[in-house]
């Protein structure tokens, strides 16, 4: 179900309350689709790892340029060579039963 024109943006963050609604905003204000998030606590939680999956287009530089600014974002990767498919499978996982 991957495309080819989709890429993952792996964020290195601060973990506490705010951070999401920070980086879902400036997608938002870009007018910039997120397809799909993932994310979790490294260590012992004070920092978390999001993965975002974006469709690869002219807005693309921009985004990553502005999440670089944000206080809490520690670091910014596009990763063009990911496999997708966990993005995909949620639905699956959740007919199932739940993780």
């Amino acid at each position: 179900m991957e495309t080819k024109n989709q890429l993952i943006i792996e964020l290195h963050v601060n973990n506490h309350p705010g951070v999401m609604s920070h980086i879902t905003g400036l997608f938002s204000r870009r007018g910039y689709n997120m397809e799909g998030i993932l994310c979790g606590t490294i260590g012992e939680g004070e920092t978390s790892i999001i993965y975002l999956l974006v469709a690869e287009d002219e807005k693309l530089e921009q985004i990553v340029l502005q999440l670089k600014k944000l206080y809490d974002v520690l670091d910014v990767k596009v990763r063009k060579n990911y496999d997708h498919a966990v993005f995909y499978n949620i639905e699956k996982l959740l007919a199932k039963g739940g993780v």
